[in-house]
């Protein structure tokens, strides 16, 4: 829900009643993830996507049933159904929606509201709603900040609550939206109760080192990707906002300089394009040592087996090493910076999402893969997705 989070609040400051279907569980070729979300307003109007295509139709349908008689339901959507191929997901997958409504006489709507407002003003906060368990308890939902106590309440009791909150900081601090199940210390009755937890966080960083043309090009690929792209050189007359008008950042300053003084965490992916020894070498010792998600660096082989020589020298280890993704970028055979930064971009996803990189036609590669994302995922730009376009 919260990845269309900035349209709802826009209808819920207008006053708007509103049922939001959402993705909270998927298996097999699913098009769209857990968290992803659509929503019909009273008057007919829709927003967002729960299968990029497949079962918007029935979806809609079933948000606007909602709307009208205020429940909350659960509905499955498979190739093995009898109306599979009329609702339209011919893709093998099966996706389960949770259909909301959120009106102004609904019980638990203030969480909802809270959250809706988090997450279109950038603030770090995870929702947490009941997914999975007592019907009369079906998308109740409690709010989890950053900081303070948690809004709203789940409607099991305060054992259920605090743990529910517990988990919720839990993948909010790993920027991750997925499902938990409470088990009986923290259940209803010692029955388990399913949750879906959509974080909310501010988007990964990506810091290009190096102002040269490729990373003009790489600053475009990364914002696409849902980052907060930086760029780092030494020399002011190459690091200028005019060079890098979609750049978020330009900083002038020795990178390596820069990487020890700026903030950092294990979403951000680093990208050395300098292609210079004396900048490469203490700036890649800085960064293989740091919990970051990706770090790459730029030039031949002839160039990366010097390089890994000096970086030895300079008492990097073997498994430090291991992390540098050199020569950087996946084999795509593209010549030009816009290329380049293509190859980089597909190989930052294919890390962070556990692909091969291999073709996918011919194959028996997986289409999806289950590790978690950076979420910008959430939704959204934190929660930067990097599945396959669904077929």
């Amino acid at each position: 829900m919260l990845d269309i989070a900035t349209d709802l609040h826009r209808w819920v400051e207008e006053g708007r009643d509103f049922a939001v279907a959402t993705v909270v569980a998927v298996s097999g070729s699913a098009p769209r993830p857990p968290g992803a979300a659509m929503a019909v307003d009273a008057d007919g109007s829709a927003l967002g996507s729960v299968s990029g295509g497949c079962v918007e139709g029935a979806v809609y349908e079933l948000c606007l049933q909602s709307l009208q008689d205020g429940d909350t339901v659960r509905e499955r959507f498979g190739y093995s159904d009898e109306d599979a191929f009329a609702v339209g997901l011919t893709c093998g997958g099966v996706i389960d929606v949770l259909v909301t409504p959120v009106r102004a006489d609904r019980p638990g709507r203030q969480a909802l509201v809270a959250a809706l407002a988090a997450t279109a003003n950038g603030a770090t906060a995870a929702l947490a709603r009941i997914v999975d368990g007592p019907p009369e308890l079906l998308g109740r939902a409690l709010l989890v900040r950053s900081e303070g106590l948690p809004e709203g309440s789940l409607g099991g009791g305060p054992e259920l609550d605090r743990t529910a909150a517990a988990e919720a900081r839990a993948l909010l601090d790993a920027g991750r939206t997925d499902s938990v199940t409470v088990g009986a210390d923290g259940g209803l009755c010692g029955q388990p109760v399913t949750l879906l937890v959509e974080s909310s966080v501010p988007p990964p960083r990506m810091i290009v080192f190096g102002a040269v043309d490729f990373a003009a090009a790489l600053v475009r690929v990364g914002r696409f990707l849902g980052y907060r792209v930086t760029v780092c050189d030494a020399r002011p007359t190459f690091a200028t906002s005019a060079r890098f008008p979609e750049a978020d950042e330009v900083v002038v300053g020795w990178p390596h300089r820069y990487l020890e003084s700026t903030e950092v965490d294990g979403r951000t992916v680093l990208c050395v394009l300098t292609h210079d020894v004396k900048f490469d070498v203490p700036l890649l010792q800085r960064a293989l040592r740091l919990p970051v998600a990706y770090v790459g660096a730029m030039g031949s082989r002839r160039t990366h087996q010097d390089r890994v020589r000096r970086l030895r020298e300079a008492g990097v280890t073997g498994p430090e090493l291991d992390r540098l993704h050199s020569p950087i970028g996946l084999d795509l055979g593209g010549r030009t910076p816009e290329e380049t930064a293509l190859s980089i971009g597909a190989e930052i996803v294919a890390t962070l999402r556990g692909g091969s990189g291999a073709r996918l036609s011919g194959t028996r590669v997986r289409l999806h893969h289950d590790t978690p994302g950076i979420h910008h995922d959430t939704a959204g730009p934190g929660a930067v997705s990097g599945s396959t376009p669904h077929p």
